[in-house]
């Protein structure tokens, strides 16, 4: 009895850890997604708004859901605390570097999102939007990149979850 309660749980964590491996490659294409709309709307602050950035990021970030909220709102919060003097290069790379985990992106999304962290507040309007704009294009094509793995892994990843499971059962007894 305790050897078949034992093999259901290895076989139940197996097909579980392939879910969440599932959920990952379909959470990756929509947070890309979500940050390209982001920038746009950043984008649009800035150009028609004449937002201040800190409060750019802070109305952007309470439109998002989490995790990419958090990304914006810890970036506007770092600029407008009056105790630290950081730059907006920093306080986005801060913000970036604290919630990168909580996201299903990859390093090639990462890098780019930092690359536009660089050139953030440091330029005029016009110069930030074409680099807003990069930002997006560069965004874009690892979108088409991600959603091509989520079709080709997402169904893989669940199937070998509850292989890699009874696989272990079988090895064990």
């Amino acid at each position: 009895m305790v050897k078949l309660i034992g093999a259901v749980l290895v076989i139940v964590s197996g097909t579980l850890f392939g879910f969440y491996q599932a959920a990952q490659f379909a959470n990756r294409p929509k947070q890309i997604r979500a940050f390209i709309l982001a920038l746009q709307r950043l984008e649009t602050e800035i150009l028609y708004g004449f937002t201040p950035l800190a409060d750019a990021l802070g109305r952007i970030g309470q439109q998002l859901t989490d995790p990419l909220k958090s990304i914006f709102t810890e970036a506007a919060r770092r600029l407008t605390d009056h105790r630290s003097s950081v730059t907006a290069q920093e306080s986005w790379q801060f913000a970036v570097e604290e919630q990168w985990k909580h996201t299903a992106m990859k390093q090639s999304e990462k890098n780019i999102i930092y690359q536009f962290g660089f050139t953030l507040g440091t330029s005029d309007r016009n110069d930030q939007i074409k680099h807003i704009r990069l930002a997006i294009n560069q965004l874009q094509h690892e979108e088409a990149a991600a959603q091509n793995e989520q079709g080709r892994y997402e169904k893989m990843c669940r199937s070998l979850g509850l292989l890699a499971g009874a696989l272990i059962v079988i090895l064990i007894y």
